[in-house]
C-alpha cells in the first residue's frame, strides 16, 4: 500500500545516558498528568483516590519491569511494538504499535490544549498549535536538546509541587480526615487507578529510545525504576495535600486541581506560579512525547506498516525528521478538537493495551534473556487488561472501534 520510494534509513546515535533518559521519562510522567488527572480519577474514586494511585502504580511497576527487561533484549526504537513483533508475531507488534500512536497521538492534543487553557484561555487552541510547533523544532533539532530542555522543565516542575505540598499540608485547612474510605465501590477504585494510569505511562518514553541510549542494559535498567519510583513518590506528596485540603468532592469539581488546593490553603499568591508551572509541565509531556511516538512511527515506518519517508533519519542531527515532523502535524490538526478529560480516558485505554502485550511478550523471553519474574509479568497483564475494561464506557468502546480499525487495516494490506 504505501510507496517503496528509496529513502534514508540509518542507524540512530546513542548518545543518551542515564540522567538523559531519567530526564525523558519524568518530563513524560510528572507533567500535565499532575494537573489534569486527578479530577477525574478523584470523581470515579473518591476518597478512595489513593488506593487507586497505589494499584495505579502496582500496574506501572509490572509494565516498567516488563519493558526495561525487553528494551535491554531489543535496544532499538520502536518500544512494545518491536517487543510484540520479535516475540509474539508481526500483527502483535503492529497492533501494539497502533495502540500507541493512535492513543499517545491524542494525548499530545491534551497535553497541548492543557498549555493553553492555563496560558490563555480566549484562545487556548490558538496557544495549542503554537505550542506543538514549537515542540515540534526541538524535537527535529536533535534528541539531546529534547534532553537538556526536559532535565529543565522536571527540576522547575518538581520544586513547584514541594513548595505546593508544603503549603497545602502546613495550612489550617488540611484536614486528614477528609480520607474516610465511605462510599468506596472496587468498580470506582479501579476506574480511577486506570485514569491514573495515563500519568504513569511515560516511562514508556524511555523504552522507545532504546536505540539511543548508551550501554542499553545498564542505563535502562537504572532508568526506567528511578523514573518510575520520583514519579510515584511525587504523585502520592500532591493527590494527598489536594484531598487534604480540598476533599474528594472539591477535587473531583476542580478544573484546576493543584492551583484550587493552594488557593484553598490560604496562599493565592502562589497560583499565578502554579499555573505557569502547569504551562510548563505540560509542554514538557508534550516534548517527550512526540519523541517517543516519532520513535515508534519510525519503526512502524520501516517494516512498512507506515509511509516509508517517515523512516528517513537527519544526516546531521541524526533524528527521525519526518516522523517527528508528522506527529507535529497531526498533533496540531487535532488539538483544534480535542477534549481534555474524555481525552484521558481514551489515551489511557490505547496505552493499557499497548502494555498488555509489553507483558506478554516478557513471559515468553527465556532465562538467558534477562527476564523478569513471570508472576509480575502476569500481575502487569491482567492490571492492564482489568483496568482497560474498568474505564468510563465510552472510552472503551472508541478504543475498542479503533483498534478494530487498525486491525482491519492489517489484515487489507496482508491479502
Amino acid at each position: 500500500m504505501w510507496s517503496d520510494e528509496a529513502v534514508e534509513d540509518a542507524r540512530l546515535e546513542r548518545r543518551l545516558g542515564v540522567r538523559d533518559a531519567v530526564g525523558i521519562g519524568l518530563a513524560a510522567m510528572v507533567g500535565a498528568g499532575i494537573f489534569a488527572a486527578l479530577s477525574p480519577a478523584a470523581e470515579a474514586a473518591g476518597e478512595a483516590l489513593l488506593v487507586s494511585l497505589a494499584l495505579a502504580a502496582a500496574v506501572a511497576y509490572a509494565n516498567a519491569t516488563s519493558s526495561a527487561h525487553l528494551a535491554m533484549r531489543y535496544p532499538a526504537s520502536g518500544g512494545t511494538y518491536v517487543y510484540g513483533r520479535e516475540r509474539l508475531g508481526p500483527f502483535w507488534g503492529y497492533l501494539a504499535g497502533w495502540a500507541f500512536v493512535v492513543g499517545k497521538t491524542a494525548s499530545c492534543a491534551a497535553m497541548a490544549l492543557t498549555v493553553g487553557a492555563y496560558a490563555w484561555p480566549e484562545h487556548s487552541r490558538a496557544v495549542a498549535v503554537a505550542v506543538v510547533v514549537a515542540v515540534t523544532v526541538v524535537d527535529a533539532l536533535g534528541v539531546q536538546r529534547s534532553s537538556a530542555v526536559a532535565q529543565v522543565v522536571v527540576g522547575v516542575v518538581l520544586l513547584v509541587l514541594v513548595v505546593v505540598v508544603v503549603v497545602c499540608l502546613a495550612s489550617g485547612s488540611a484536614d486528614a480526615g477528609t480520607l474516610r474510605l465511605e462510599g468506596v465501590t472496587a468498580a470506582g477504585v479501579l476506574q480511577g487507578a486506570g485514569l491514573l494510569f495515563f500519568a504513569f505511562a511515560g516511562f514508556a518514553r524511555i523504552a522507545t529510545l532504546g536505540e539511543e541510549v548508551r550501554d542499553p542494559v545498564r542505563t535502562l535498567g537504572r532508568a526506567v525504576p528511578l523514573a518510575l519510583g520520583i514519579a510515584v513518590v511525587t504523585y502520592a506528596a500532591v493527590a494527598y495535600a489536594a484531598l487534604a485540603v480540598l476533599g474528594a468532592d472539591g477535587l473531583a469539581a476542580s478544573t484546576d486541581p493543584v492551583a484550587a488546593a493552594v488557593a484553598a490553603a490560604g496562599a493565592p499568591a502562589l497560583v499565578p506560579a502554579v499555573r505557569v508551572t502547569a504551562c510548563v509541565a505540560a509542554a514538557g509531556s508534550l516534548l517527550a512525547l512526540v519523541l517517543g511516538i516519532s520513535r515508534t512511527v519510525l519503526a512502524m515506518s520501516r517494516d512498512g506498516h507506515l509511509p516509508r519517508t517517515l523512516s528517513a533519519v537527519h544526516p546531521r542531527a541524526r533524528v527521525p525528521h519526518h516522523a517527528t515532523i508528522g506527529v507535529g502535524a497531526v498533533v496540531a490538526v487535532l488539538a483544534v478538537a480535542s477534549d481534555l478529560r474524555g481525552s484521558i480516558g481514551f489515551s489511557s485505554f490505547g496505552v493499557l493495551v499497548y502494555y498488555a502485550i509489553a507483558n506478554a511478550s516478557a513471559l515468553t523471553l527465556g532465562a538467558d534473556d534477562r527476564r523478569p519474574p513471570p508472576a509480575l509479568a502476569w500481575f502487569g497483564l491482567a492490571g492492564c487488561l482489568v483496568l482497560a475494561l474498568a474505564l468510563p464506557l465510552a472510552s472503551v468502546l472508541m478504543g475498542v472501534a479503533v483498534l478494530a480499525v487498525g486491525a482491519t487495516v492489517y489484515l487489507v494490506r496482508r491479502r
